[in-house]
């Protein structure tokens, strides 16, 4: 009897040794950027209604990513977590600060056990990157649930960033909020505002006077330098700037001097260069240092000055190299102004141009960060050699300018996924060269002023390039998931917690909303439907006034009756885009709207009525030309107050293949 439960012990014992050893476990999430290191366990942390957020220690800041969490995964899991102080308790999600020499400043360690998930990290920095990671992975399961693992993270790259163009595109205040946020949410950490830059004078009859210009910021020294069609107060810029850093964003401001600088010279036209272009500053002119020293002060004195970061970008890029003494006084400019921010405790950032106009006159390379962007005007390896720490923006691989022919509408993020790397605009890779590379930053530069491109249709460019660089500036080299299913899984994520800027509504390819008559001055509960959709209802014809609103949100306007011609068309950005077609009093047909990244289409009765699509126009006896792109984010948010009667309204998230 002894032996027989001797053995069935033994037995049990092997069984249970057996069933351990061959449990599963838990396979490494996905994110972006891809984890460092993941050691996977069995089970699940589940965070239910009565799980806390806990700080260990008073650390403010700590306090602030807690309560910034709670928020988030409220938005995400509808769960209101409280945040606390104290000893933690089984369930809780725990934020501590604790001492690893291998994470550095924004690397964290996170254990996820069935009874918690603790982040820590040698510093917030750490432990807010930590808890976009927990975000990601809540997100994507259905209870909200986290596998138990073990994650070690940091990333290879110190600056991880983007550059927009504000100056030639006025970019709403709520946008760059939201960018901040997504950027974060992808631990992004650094976002670039380039607040002055000017359109191509022969699309404007090569008169400078005529030419688009735009400066983006309020000016008082300067009355009236703010650009008429949109810009930002000192006093929201410099809160902007503050709210980003709470996301672990630095604003760079970028005044562009001493080209592209038509704004200012629009504004003071003795500054403007009358041999090199009136986008050129005269360098030789004392009034041009008078007027750049009087509007860097504005934005640089006082104890909160409007430039809150500790990085301020100065420009110098694509000046005239035609003679000797401008290149030898464009070096002077430079240094002058390296130099001038510094006064103000600022690392000054500067475009690489100085292979472009190479010299005598010294330049300050210490502590000053370069943008390599070409290696025509900066030799990367060269400007390593002088001193500079380098920003990898090279302009063939990650310039975006939408609708234009010279540089990508779209980055080819599979090639970057799978070959680049900030460095690879070195060609000498030693360790002094690879210390030098800071990081990288991608970029869309809105060149084509007018060109009908709106913050959404650069939002859309943008989200593919920032998954994609995001995975490379963090991971680098490492990252282990085949292009393909990263492409698929990163398109399953939001854009981050309560942002949608893509306008993504339901499950893939469903009907979003229906409704059997569509009265005027209703809501629907959706703001808008994104890229591609289908908006399709019956319409019996009654006459409308002129600018009489079907639809509108803050996205735009679709018109039964556009302002100016009372044709079908919609308005967004400015833009003010009509079909050939016009609702008239009992004109009755089942319209059917599709849109997509590139056109809309109108139809009546299955028949292709209008397709406004990518159209160029030429100048300068077809030299130049110019890509209009006529899309459209169709808003949903409230109906018009239209008299027409509008049944059977369907609208798809998607646009039906064509057949045969």
């Amino acid at each position: 009897m002894k032996n027989t439960l001797r053995r069935s012990m033994l037995l049990l014992s092997l069984l249970a040794t057996y069933a351990s050893a061959s449990a599963e476990k838990n396979e490494k999430p996905f994110v972006i950027p891809e984890l460092k290191e993941w050691k996977g366990n069995e089970g699940l942390f589940e965070i239910t209604p009565s799980t806390r957020i806990v700080c260990v220690g008073t650390d403010g800041r700590l306090r602030e990513i807690a309560n910034q969490l709670a928020q988030d995964l409220k938005s995400v899991t509808g769960k209101a977590l409280t945040v606390g102080t104290g000893k933690p308790a089984s369930g809780d999600i725990v934020l501590s600060l604790r001492k690893n020499g291998r994470l550095g400043n924004e690397g964290y360690r996170m254990n996820i056990t069935s009874g918690e998930a603790r982040l820590e990290a040698p510093t917030t920095e750490g432990v807010y990157q930590a808890s976009r990671t927990l975000l990601q992975i809540a997100e994507q399961d259905a209870a909200h649930a986290l596998p138990c693992g073990e994650i070690i993270d940091y990333p290879d790259y110190r600056i991880r960033g983007f550059m927009l163009d504000c100056g030639r595109k006025y970019i709403p205040m709520d946008y760059l909020r939201d960018l901040v946020k997504v950027m974060s949410y992808y631990k992004m950490n650094t976002l670039q505002v380039h607040l002055n830059d000017n359109a191509f004078k022969q699309y404007y009859g090569e008169n400078w006077d005529k030419t688009y210009a735009a400066f983006r910021l309020e000016s008082d020294t300067y009355p009236g330098l703010e650009a008429f069609d949109g810009y930002y107060t000192k006093d929201e810029f410099r809160e902007f700037q503050k709210e980003a850093l709470k996301y672990g964003v630095e604003i760079i401001p970028e005044v562009d001097v001493p080209a592209h600088a038509l704004a200012f010279t629009q504004y003071m036209p003795e500054i403007g260069s009358e041999e090199y272009g009136m986008d050129h500053l005269d360098i030789f002119n004392p009034k041009t240092y008078e007027f750049v020293d009087a509007l860097l002060d504005e934005y640089l004195t006082g104890e909160d000055p409007v430039f809150v970061g500790k990085r301020v970008h100065i420009g110098t890029d694509e000046y005239s190299n035609a003679k000797k003494e401008v290149v030898e006084k464009f070096r002077y400019f430079t240094d002058y102004y390296i130099r001038y921010v510094e006064q103000y405790g600022k690392q000054a950032v500067v475009w690489g141009s100085l292979s472009h106009a190479a010299g005598d006159t010294p330049v300050k390379s210490d502590n000053v960060l370069m943008g390599a962007w070409s290696t025509y005007f900066a030799d990367p390896d060269e400007m390593v050699r002088q001193g500079y720490q380098l920003i990898s923006v090279n302009d063939h691989d990650i310039y975006i300018v939408p609708g234009a022919s010279y540089y990508q509408d779209y980055l080819d993020t599979k090639r970057l996924y799978e070959t680049w790397l900030p460095e690879n605009i070195l060609k000498n890779r030693d360790k002094k060269s690879l210390a030098a590379i800071e990081g990288g930053m991608f970029a869309v530069w809105n060149d084509h002023a007018g060109n009908g491109v709106t913050t959404a249709d650069i939002h859309h460019r943008f989200m593919p390039a920032l998954h994609t660089l995001s995975a490379k500036m963090w991971t680098g080299a490492n990252v282990s998931e085949p292009y393909e299913s990263f492409d698929k899984k990163r398109q399953a994520l939001s854009e981050a917690p309560g942002v949608n800027r893509l306008a993504r509504v339901g499950a893939p390819n469903t009907v979003i909303y229906e409704a059997a008559e569509l009265l005027p001055q209703s809501t629907t509960g959706i703001q808008a439907i994104g890229y591609d959709y289908t908006v399709s209802f019956d319409l019996n014809g009654r006459n409308e006034e002129a600018g009489t609103a079907l639809f509108s949100s803050p996205d735009g306007t679709f018109f039964l009756s556009d302002p100016v011609n009372g044709f079908l068309g919609f308005m967004r950005d400015g833009y003010l885009d009509t079909f050939r077609y016009s609702v008239r009093d009992g004109r009755n047909a089942r319209l059917r709207i599709e849109g997509d990244k590139g056109s809309v289409s109108l139809f009546a009765d299955d028949r292709l009525v209008d397709r406004l699509d990518r159209t160029l126009t030429y100048y300068n006896g077809g030299k130049d030309s110019l890509e209009y792109i006529p899309t459209f984010i169709f808003p949903l948010q409230k109906t018009g107050d239209f008299k027409s009667e509008i049944r059977n309204l369907e609208v798809k998230n998607y646009i039906e293949p064509v057949t045969d």
